[in-house]
């Protein structure tokens, strides 16, 4: 157990609220799990952090006041370093005196012992990608009926994105409106438009995707996926200034034979896209 005291515990939480109570800095309950994954390798979201509840601040607590000094020293530095990221240089601490309480507590807990890990849960190992099994399921796609190809069309992008862990959505209804789904790429949220035809996509599916998108929150972007790809017309129509990136059938064949994660293709269309104002760019064109 580390050496934190209740008053560590109380302004550990004062200094790193988000907010309002239960809230932990600028956190959702993904973006926590996944700073924890990538930062200390630890699974915040293991049981045995929830038994005080199951807020953010809840588990952190629970979590500091079970590991060993050490742990908790390294989850506290990267997190006052998130903070300090989040807070800027220009604006000043409404905690003015946090910057030494936070030093001092790491200093004591680097310097009490014991170091080795007590009640560490590791993040589980990312499942092997089976590129060859979903590429072989996106070639089965093609000899389905047109309304069946559309809807294992769907879940096939569903499952894609899932194995690589980006908290994909099912289709969803709102007024007058139908969403292929969603999915969430290095914190952003993006709606999916999807579309398995006999032709390429054009200006007007491009434009009613984008009408969607406008009614959105400033900050929504959306991806639409043509398995049969887009006229040139349809791209030059929709080039800088637009809040989308395009992606063919055969970008998603590419990356599949080739081992290409799915998410750092998304995330080099969106570079491509921010750069040159261009909404598509094929896979070849973006890895070597």
């Amino acid at each position: 157990m580390s050496s934190l005291r209740s008053v560590d515990l109380s302004l550990i939480d004062e200094i790193l609220r988000g907010g309002e109570k239960g809230y932990v800095l600028d956190f959702s309950n993904r973006t926590f799990s996944d700073f924890f994954v990538r930062e200390l390798d630890i699974d915040i979201d293991a049981p045995v952090y929830a038994t005080d509840g199951g807020s953010k601040a809840k588990r952190l607590g629970c979590f500091l006041r079970k590991v060993d000094n050490g742990t908790a020293a390294r989850a506290l530095r990267v997190l006052w370093e998130h903070r300090e990221a989040l807070r800027g240089t220009e604006e000043s601490d409404s905690f003015p005196r946090a910057a030494g309480q936070f030093a001092a507590m790491i200093a004591r807990l680097e310097g009490d012992g014991p170091m080795a890990p007590v009640n560490v849960v590791a993040a589980p190992a990312i499942e092997t990608i089976e590129y060859d099994r979903l590429r072989t399921r996106l070639l089965g796609i093609r000899d389905l009926p047109p309304q069946q190809r559309g809807y294992d069309f769907e879940r096939f992008l569903k499952d894609l994105f899932d194995a690589f862990r980006m908290s994909a959505r099912d289709p969803f209804r709102l007024v007058g409106e139908q969403i292929d789904g969603s999915f969430e790429l290095a914190g952003e949220t993006y709606l999916i438009e999807a579309k398995w035809l006999n032709r390429k996509v054009g200006v007007a599916e491009l434009g009613a995707f984008h009408a969607k998108l406008e009614q959105k929150a400033s900050w929504t972007r959306g991806l639409f996926i043509s398995f049969g790809g887009f006229t040139n017309e349809g791209l030059q129509a929709f080039g800088k200034g637009r809040r989308l990136v395009a992606m063919d059938g055969r970008d998603l064949y590419e990356s599949l034979t080739r081992g290409i994660a799915i998410d750092r293709l998304i995330a080099l269309k969106v570079r491509h896209a921010a750069e040159t104002g261009e909404i598509f760019a094929p896979v070849d064109r973006l890895v070597a």
